[in-house]
């Protein structure tokens, strides 16, 4: 196992819960509890799940050039991006390929928070900043809490002085919660409306027990990666390393809305733009004959030709249904084809859906 080189403050109470602290990130992160994990995505889907997301790494991008280095970093036009509003999009490299994902928060002041995963983002940060009025802090300390669900809204509403229903989707705001210090953010990984709370190490263990403690009568509970997994699989949302990296660009992963064309100059957007229409491969969801998760990593046959291969597969109860996120070459990937998963001792039929496959019209998280 990866030795962690981050500490969450929530790590005893990831203990507690059973967990064993796998690394992500460099971080301590609870992929298990001792609960069944069925049971968590129930809560996410009916109730609220509780996640502790801190593994995911966030920066402060503050000075006067602070806009054009968070501009220039990422696919989207951050010039349109207003006080109080976030993007979300892929961080790429001069060959245009996705070198990360992240949202950016605009928090005014000339301030920005960058939250990334396990990609180079920081590194392509310091290097768009040498020579500007910037600096990129790395704030460790800061904390990420996401409740998830339809009573995600309820809960925490009526425990912060802000009215939390007027919150846009991919706003945030500087708030108390519980009475401590925080910034609410209308954003998350679950195909749920749901809520990202921002809060340093000394206040995050207190938010996370009151939130448990006044939402366990409607059914919130504590959520593992596991959870995460099956919720972010069935909504269709990446995950970087996994189902996207250096090897593809934003048109091969379903990213190709995040690219501001129009937008001044950014990092990769003379060869991503010419990256149009050449695509090796597509991301698409499929459905498994197969009553449980395959391992990932079988190949994938059409008509008895290798066409593809299986990144992030996945098991919802809910749907009854096995489910993966794959890529297949461009002419393999039109919804309706007929598939063959083949791995060591494997071989199932599979059907390519229309995705996402949980709420395709994504009526929860906007509505």
């Amino acid at each position: 196992m990866t030795e962690s080189t981050r500490t969450s403050a929530l790590a005893s109470r990831h203990l507690a819960l059973g967990s064993d602290l796998e690394d992500w990130n460099g971080m301590g992160t609870a992929w298990s509890y001792s609960s069944d994990p069925c049971y968590e995505h129930d809560a996410v889907r009916n109730a609220a799940g509780l996640f502790d997301m801190s593994g995911l790494k966030k920066i402060h991008v503050k000075g006067k050039d602070a806009e054009a280095v968070v501009d220039y970093i990422i696919t989207r036009d951050m010039t349109q991006i207003v006080p109080g509003q976030s993007a979300y999009g892929p961080i790429l490299t001069d060959e245009g390929m996705i070198a990360d994902d992240a949202i950016i928060a605009n928090m005014g002041g000339n301030e920005y928070i960058v939250v990334h995963g396990g990609g180079s983002t920081m590194e392509l940060l310091e290097e768009t900043a040498k020579g500007k009025d910037v600096t990129c802090e790395f704030d460790d300390d800061l904390h990420d809490i996401s409740l998830q669900g339809p009573k995600a809204l309820e809960l925490l509403d009526a425990h912060t002085p802000m009215d939390l229903s007027s919150l846009k989707y991919f706003h945030q705001k500087k708030t108390k919660l519980f009475g401590h210090s925080c910034i609410i953010s209308r954003t998350g990984y679950s195909g749920e409306r749901g809520y990202e709370i921002f809060a340093v190490a000394d206040v995050v263990c207190d938010l996370w027990d009151k939130i448990l403690e006044h939402g366990k009568e409607i059914g919130v509970m504590p959520c593992s990666f596991t959870a995460l997994d099956k919720v972010r699989i069935e909504a269709a949302l990446l995950f970087y390393g996994y189902d996207m990296s250096e090897e593809n660009t934003p048109w091969e992963v379903t990213l190709g809305w995040s690219v501001s064309a129009r937008k001044g100059d950014f990092r990769g957007k003379e060869a991503v733009l010419a990256a149009k229409g050449r695509e090796k491969v597509n991301l698409v969801g499929i459905s498994i004959d197969h009553d449980d998760m395959v391992a990932g990593g079988e190949k994938l046959l059409l008509d008895g030709k290798e066409v593809g291969s299986v990144l992030s597969p996945g098991y919802s109860h809910r749907m009854k249904k096995s489910l993966a996120l794959v890529h297949v070459i461009p002419e393999a990937a039109k919804a309706g084809t007929n598939l063959t998963v083949k791995g060591d001792d494997v071989n199932y039929a599979a059907l390519i859906e229309r995705t996402p496959f949980y709420d395709p019209e994504k009526t929860r998280t906007h509505q």
